[in-house]
């Protein structure tokens, strides 16, 4: 008895208009940024039609992406709403997949901008078996003094012990496939943003993403009783952890050819999680140059390939699987994206240099067995 399990950070699927650029030109699109405008009035009406023209082609690479996955059970970040994901289902993913994923399910988080976490559920399994929803409980209120997880480093950012540990959520999300329990712990952590302080975004921000992990460490044990029990049990870390173990600096250019150097890091959020066995990173079981689920950069000078993108199995799930290697669904990517040797993909139609794509982020999809 088999599930496919996908994880995609969709970014930014929104049903509202984003006004703010106005005021703010690190917020405005690059493309009104072109153009001089009069006033508020006609730069809400550029910024509708321009957001308007630009969706559309976006979210068809959206569902293709999500297509490929062959998921039953799918795991989103960056989510609006539940209007937003009923809307996007039924105009662009049913034309590719029918009826498809009917159970949607998500949570107001805690994010600034709204975007949440949700999840969508086949009816059944490819394979026939039924997947029933059992319940979904929030972890957004939960503050660093409520798991003793306050430290002179997140004092330092001037956050204080009464916040809210989640930037968006962990939330947790039980079903039954086939009368079998899974839990899943769908997670979307802090953002690195840009350098600060003499700091890189990821080192500046990695006392967050290290309570974040800890915190949905201290979830999934006092779920099921202890770390012990815990590791006995059917669940899975899913989502965009905005950290990474290790890196592929990409150096060179496409006259004299490109380099691909893989670096691990010293420390990561990620490994508060792994730490002990508690799970693991199933990505992992792909070749190191080919675990990437992100292409950053900031000109020639800044370009890698990263994880940012998880599935973590509990040891039960993880041993009961061992031969189970995940999908990287890359045909979404811009054409910017640099790709290692051999790993080259057809696009999607229409896919652009930089944009229209399907996201920033690549779809991740596991099957696995769970009688």
């Amino acid at each position: 008895m088999s599930v496919r399990v996908a994880t995609f950070n969709v970014e930014n699927l929104m049903n509202r208009f984003d006004f703010s650029g106005y005021r703010n030109e690190l917020r405005q699109d690059r493309a009104l940024a072109l153009f001089e405008v009069a006033d508020e009035e006609e730069y809400r009406a550029l910024e509708r039609a321009r957001t308007i023209a630009h969706t559309d082609d976006t979210r068809q690479l959206t569902a293709l992406a999500i297509t490929a996955t062959r998921s039953d059970i799918l795991c989103l970040q960056e989510v609006d709403n539940l209007a937003a994901l009923k809307a996007f289902e039924y105009g662009y993913l049913f034309k590719m997949v029918g009826e498809g994923y009917r159970e949607k399910y998500s949570a107001a988080g805690n994010d600034g901008r709204g975007i949440d976490v949700a999840v969508m559920l086949r009816e059944r399994t490819r394979h026939g078996q039924p997947i029933d929803f059992v319940r979904m409980t929030s972890h957004a209120h939960v503050t660093f003094a409520d798991f003793g997880l306050h430290n002179a480093a997140l004092d330092a950012l001037g956050i204080a012990p009464h916040e809210r540990i989640f930037r968006r959520d962990c939330l947790e999300i039980d079903v039954t496939v086939g009368g079998r329990p899974l839990t899943l712990f769908l997670v979307h952590f802090k953002s690195m943003g840009p350098p600060r302080d003499g700091l890189s975004g990821r080192a500046a921000s990695m006392p967050v993403r290290h309570a974040e992990a800890a915190a949905v460490r201290r979830i999934v044990e006092q779920r099921f009783g202890g770390a012990g029990r815990a590791a006995r049990k059917r669940w899975m870390i899913v989502g965009d952890l905005n950290d990474y173990r290790e890196r592929v600096i990409v150096g060179g250019d496409a006259h004299e050819g490109y380099t691909f150097d893989p670096v691990t890091e010293r420390g990561s959020s990620i490994d508060v999680l792994t730490a002990g066995g508690f799970c693991e990173n199933v990505v992992e079981r792909r070749p190191a140059l080919d675990r990437w689920t992100l292409y950053h950069t900031r000109g020639p000078a800044e370009r890698h390939l990263c994880q940012l993108d998880y599935l973590l199995l509990s040891p039960a799930l993880a041993r009961h699987n061992a031969r189970a290697v995940p999908d990287i669904v890359r045909g979404g990517q811009p054409w910017r994206t640099v790709f290692p040797p051999g790993q080259e993909v057809e696009r999607f139609p229409r896919v652009g240099w930089d944009r229209p794509k399907a996201s920033d982020h690549c779809p991740v999809a596991v099957s696995l067995d769970i009688a």
